[in-house]
């Protein structure tokens, strides 16, 4: 019999292993649990190395997300490579669909969101869960995504289409500017996604930080944005990655927005 290893990513404990023991039931399945995106990735390095990898993740949508003072839930930073931190759920889809991309992900949802559902799909994500499905229907996702099909409950189709149809009509139009930048403002733009300040990126371009101050300020100009966030955000929307760092300030996998969504061979459930 092939068995099925999967490993479930929940910051909630008592959700995360009772759902373990269920799988668990199941005699084709093998299952772990990780309560953090770092322990999660830490997992998945431990099972490669002993050559018995993991084949899907379930992932929390709100992995990572803490309650603000209002009641919502906001995004924690992302932690850099060395760092204890919370990694939020998109981030870690990302930077499994990257580092491990045999490795399936699943998202986990409380209520249906078709904003961070195509969120997950442009990061890699093959489905997206009611956490309050029944084992059997959630079994049948974990089995269909190793056949290389997406599953989205019916009722957010509609959404998340229309989500990732704005996407591309927002990457179109952010490319079109990003492509207005000189090869310098775009190098200076890649350092600027990396986080590095304006000292860092005349240190790294041997430049002078005046030079530095105006190459930003064109940036911004010509990509029609008042700050650097807003700049950033722009070329992560057309796809522009940040400027290789060096191992001790590189970020952590899926720190950085995934790009656009790419058609895959199975369908839509």
């Amino acid at each position: 019999m092939v068995r099925i290893r999967v490993l479930v990513v929940d910051d909630h404990r008592i959700f995360a292993e009772s759902l373990a023991a269920a799988l668990a039931a199941e005699p084709d399945v093998d299952v772990a649990a990780a309560g953090s995106g770092p322990t999660a990735l830490r997992c998945l390095e431990r099972a490669a190395a002993e050559g018995r990898g993991y084949d899907v993740m379930l992932i929390d949508a709100e992995l990572g997300i803490l309650p603000t003072a209002r009641g919502h839930r906001a995004p924690v930073p992302v932690a850099r490579t060395g760092e204890e931190g919370p990694v939020d759920g998109i981030s870690l889809v990302a930077g499994v669909h990257s580092g491990r991309p045999s490795v399936r992900t699943v998202v986990l949802a409380e209520k249906d969101d078709p904003l961070r559902a195509a969120l997950a799909l442009q990061a890699g994500a093959s489905g997206w869960v009611a956490k309050d499905c029944s084992l059997q229907r959630l079994l049948t996702v974990i089995r269909g995504v190793l056949r290389d099909e997406t599953h989205l409950p019916p009722a957010l189709l509609t959404g998340v289409l229309r989500e990732l149809t704005a996407a591309r009509k927002h990457r179109t139009e952010s490319e079109e500017l990003v492509e207005s930048l000189t090869p310098r403002e775009r190098e200076v733009l890649r350092c600027m996604v990396a986080g590095l300040g304006r000292k860092a990126v005349a240190e790294r371009l041997y430049l002078s930080p005046h030079t530095v101050r105006t190459h930003m300020q064109n940036v911004l100009g010509k990509l029609g944005v008042h700050s650097t966030l807003a700049a950033v955000a722009l070329a992560r929307r057309a796809g522009v990655g940040p400027v290789d760092l060096e191992p001790d300030r590189a970020l952590v996998p899926g720190a950085a927005l995934a790009g656009d969504v790419v058609e895959r061979g199975g369908q839509l459930a």
